[in-house]
């Protein structure tokens, strides 16, 4: 279908007197959405997931904080109260659902931190051992990738990988191995919004070039020295190895986009030089308004965001005492001085706020489809419910209207019979990816998706 040349693209800007502004959406702009190629696209279909560590404030049904800080509403179905450790989220309540009694059951016996591991892989972590499994963003990213410049943006707070039960990543590949994350946000930016990396598409093509050469020459030695090896250095190669893999799928996809011009956007606004050591909330805001420019921009489809990690690790076990002038998130879940329910419920309430920043930019964020939020699936929470308790995580999924998601509601499965696997294979079929299972799901969520 050749375009007419009175169609316009509905990311059409009227450019002049150094300034832009896109146009209002016009009858020429509703002839169908074009590729390059002339073929008319479908409006992507995209996943997120957001992490917050240690758990939330759950007082119990006895307490007399409970009314107020549990972080789980009190009554089922579409007529639930937020408390007040949700309650940043109400003007979101139609576009979002409160999800209960979800778990993964083989981290219910390991408990303790180890939980955050399995988050995205519902992964068999209770040996000595450390075997995880892919995780579900990547298992996605797989099937999603094939129109975008990366497979999937995995951020943290943090960076790396870390380790066992601290891990600073939620990705996991198909061999159970993490995925290391990215944190500063200048080279994210730079690394990802700038194909040319500041220079010539000649000079960035050899660079590239040059790259590729380094990875290939360092796989075919390491594959030479490996029958020299014991087994434990073998299987240090192999991960390292695995790495240089990722590598150089990269670089050879990085050649392929190289000529592609990115969408027009604007990112003036993003603030690249905040201090996570002074502003967390600043620095979590300039995080999300870079992961919502990586949406817009269909750099990718699927992106983790770890906010901060287990355990009293990491930059984010600070975020209390910087935001609220209270102590760290971690001694926060186990102090048990009178009112220390209420002090969790405040920085719950903290996280909450921050999410619905998120949730309102993407709202507002429209690509030629529209709103990102009505074509993105985006999970919030946590993978313990009171730290070291990994049953009944919290869990607020979002957004992805334009799929069929119906939200509205607070609903609490059985967990003998739904896992939170189910959900992850219900977001997967949502987006296109015809999963009948994953992890040790039972089968799809019995609702909602």
């Amino acid at each position: 279908m050749a375009k007419k040349s009175w169609n316009l693209n509905r990311r059409t800007f009227i450019k002049g007197l150094g300034a832009s502004v896109m146009l209002p959406y016009l009858e020429c702009m509703g002839m169908g959405n074009l590729t390059s190629f002339g073929e008319i696209s479908t409006a992507p279909k995209r996943l997120c997931f957001m992490y917050f560590p240690n758990g939330v404030s759950m007082p119990g049904a006895n307490h007399k904080l409970y009314k107020d800080w549990n972080w789980f509403p009190h009554e089922q179905g579409a007529n639930y109260k937020l408390t007040n450790s949700l309650s940043p989220l109400e003007p979101y309540r139609n576009n979002m659902s409160i999800l209960g009694g979800l778990s993964h059951p083989n981290s219910r016996s390991v408990l303790g931190h180890i939980a955050g591991d399995t988050w995205l892989t519902g992964g068999d972590l209770r040996g000595d051992t450390y075997n995880n499994s892919i995780s579900v963003d990547q298992l996605a990213a797989q099937h999603l990738s094939k129109n975008t410049r990366i497979p999937s943006l995995t951020i943290s707070t943090d960076g790396g990988v870390g380790y066992k039960s601290r891990a600073s990543t939620l990705s996991f590949d198909s061999t159970g191995k993490a995925v290391p994350s990215e944190h500063r946000q200048r080279e994210i930016f730079e690394r990802y919004f700038s194909p040319t990396g500041g220079a010539s598409s000649a000079e960035r093509r050899k660079t590239l070039q040059q790259g590729k050469k380094i990875v290939d020459l360092v796989l075919e030695d390491s594959k030479r020295i490996k029958n020299r090896l014991g087994y434990n250095d073998k299987s240090k190669l192999d991960e390292y190895m695995t790495s240089l893999n990722r590598v150089e799928e990269q670089v050879m996809r990085n050649e392929k986009w190289l000529d592609i011009p990115m969408k027009d956007f604007d990112a003036t606004h993003i603030n690249l030089n905040v201090d996570v050591t002074i502003d967390p909330e600043a620095y979590l805001k300039s995080t999300m308004d870079l992961m919502i420019l990586g949406f817009q921009t269909d750099l990718t489809r699927v992106m983790t965001y770890m906010m901060a990690r287990e355990d009293g690790m990491g930059f984010g076990d600070a975020f209390p005492k910087l935001a609220l002038n209270m102590g760290g998130h971690h001694s926060l879940t186990h102090d048990k001085k009178t009112g220390y329910q209420e002090r969790l419920g405040k920085y719950d309430q903290w996280l909450s706020k921050q999410f619905a920043y998120f949730l309102d930019k993407m709202e507002n964020t429209h690509d030629e489809y529209g709103s990102l939020l009505d074509n993105t699936l985006i999970l919030y929470g946590s993978a313990c419910s009171s730290t070291h308790n990994a049953n009944n995580c919290p869990l607020v999924l979002a957004g992805g209207s334009n799929m069929g998601v119906k939200h509205g509601t607070y609903e609490v499965f059985d967990p003998k019979k739904t896992h939170l696997s189910n959900l992850f294979v219900s977001m997967l079929n949502t987006v296109g990816i015809n999963a009948e299972s994953f992890a040790d799901s039972t089968g799809p969520l019995p609702s909602m998706m």
